[in-house]
């Protein structure tokens, strides 16, 4: 069973690890203005691919959640500088359940500064004008494919670990009680996250078709893209 010391442990090597990303990306003249071009490019990408869960009335609330908050061009780096100043309150005050699904999205996080970073190097100015077939190619050269996969594993646990905490009994009622305490301790953007995915999730009444359709069409195109079709 993982402890809080391991889960937080986790957390704040992902912090460093996207911090060190995007530090060496800063170093980069332009760089930070392609990663973002990128971002938008790859979030108009997942809106296509997941049109039909968009327009569902079942999943439009959560595919709007994963599409912007966990797949999405947004990143947690704006909350990293409040996360290591109150990280010891963040430890007792979230339930371990909480700081998961918080390591996962930080995971998430790292990982995709790390190869954003990567394929906007290989991309340099096409990133302003980027079509299907230079996406795929910088998409081969950067390779990685088990960070890639990993990926897609972190936003399947994520929706899976959320998912959960929606069958815990009195699970909102607890998230409720949270919010004035986590935002007397700087919390109030974490916790917001926290609700705003069980919120998402919980209207469903249950994540698993919805995660599978996301995993497949995930990792259809990344056997797409490696296969070079």
């Amino acid at each position: 069973m993982t402890t809080k010391n391991e889960i937080s442990a986790r957390i704040e090597a992902q912090l460093n690890s996207a911090a060190s990303s995007r530090a060496h990306l800063a170093a980069e003249p332009g760089a930070t203005g392609r990663r973002d071009a990128l971002r938008v490019w790859q979030a108009a990408r997942l809106a296509r691919t997941h049109a039909d869960l968009l327009e569902t009335p079942r999943y439009t609330d959560t595919a709007l959640f994963f599409l912007s908050d966990i797949y999405g061009p947004k990143d947690l780096s704006r909350h990293e500088d409040a996360v290591r100043r109150i990280f010891p309150v963040m430890t007792r005050v979230l339930p371990d359940a909480g700081l998961e699904i918080i390591a996962d999205a930080f995971e998430l996080n790292a990982l995709s500064e790390s190869l954003d970073g990567a394929m906007v190097s290989v991309l340099g100015d096409k990133v302003f004008s980027l079509t299907d077939a230079d996406y795929a190619a910088a998409y081969r050269t950067v390779g990685r494919r088990g960070d890639r996969e990993r990926q897609i594993e972190l936003v399947d646990h994520l929706g899976h670990a959320l998912d959960r905490l929606t069958q815990r009994r009195f699970a909102g009622t607890t998230l409720a009680i949270m919010r004035r305490p986590a935002e007397a301790a700087g919390l109030s953007d974490l916790q917001n996250f926290l609700e705003r995915g069980y919120r998402a999730v919980r209207q469903m009444n249950g994540a698993g078709e919805f995660l599978e359709k996301i995993r497949l069409r995930e990792t259809a195109l990344l056997e797409t893209w490696f296969a070079g079709r």
